[in-house]
């Protein structure tokens, strides 16, 4: 008699799945994640006064939430698609002078500033996709092994339906009374030979 083993959830992953859980294309997340950083960039200019240390703490969840959240045939565009959104979030704060040229080299200036939130927001998102990509992979494996046992009858199988329909042929053959032993098999497969 076997006994099933019954693990018990933690109470915090029981609240984390109450979160939502959308699942985003690639192109999804990475307009998610832009949007968002843009948002908070603005919220950041005009609450507290273009602030890095608060563009930077934001952007770390919000890396996080689009690597968590982008399906898992997409999941090579999270760590690709969140620097981008850095890159577009950082422009309301990037306090460049007035003209074209102006706001470039601010934005460049901003960009090379906060280098070090970028790499920490892209290194969460890689993180995250790949544990994610290598739960897919393990899961995709136990299913194929799955699959395996479950198929190991068909496999026996085959060789008698091989048999079976050996069987009906021999079946067909006309077996003459008294052809027995070693050469009975023989003498029925032989046809007469014309002279």
């Amino acid at each position: 008699m076997y006994r099933v083993r019954v693990r018990s959830v933690p109470p915090v992953v029981l609240a984390l799945r109450r979160f939502p859980n959308p699942r985003l294309t690639g192109i999804g997340a990475g307009l998610f994640a832009a949007l968002t950083m843009f948002v908070l960039a603005c919220v950041d200019r005009l609450l507290f006064d273009s602030s890095e240390l608060v563009y930077g703490l934001l952007f770390l969840p919000v890396s996080a939430l689009t690597a968590l959240w982008v399906r898992p045939a997409d999941l090579v565009t999270a760590p690709i698609s969140v620097p981008i959104a850095f890159a577009v979030g950082v422009f309301p704060i990037s306090g460049g002078s007035e003209g074209l040229g102006g706001q470039i080299m601010g934005l460049v200036t901003a960009l090379a500033v906060h280098a070090g939130w970028l790499y920490g927001g892209t290194l969460i998102a890689g993180l995250i996709a790949s544990v994610r990509k290598v739960r897919q992979m393990r899961a995709r494996r136990r299913y194929v092994l799955a699959q395996g046992r479950g198929g190991a009858p068909a496999s026996e199988r085959a060789p008698r339906s091989a048999a079976a329909s050996a069987s009906p042929a021999a079946a067909a053959k006309p077996v003459r009374a008294g052809a027995g032993g070693a050469g009975g098999a023989g003498a029925v497969a032989r046809r007469p030979q014309r002279p």
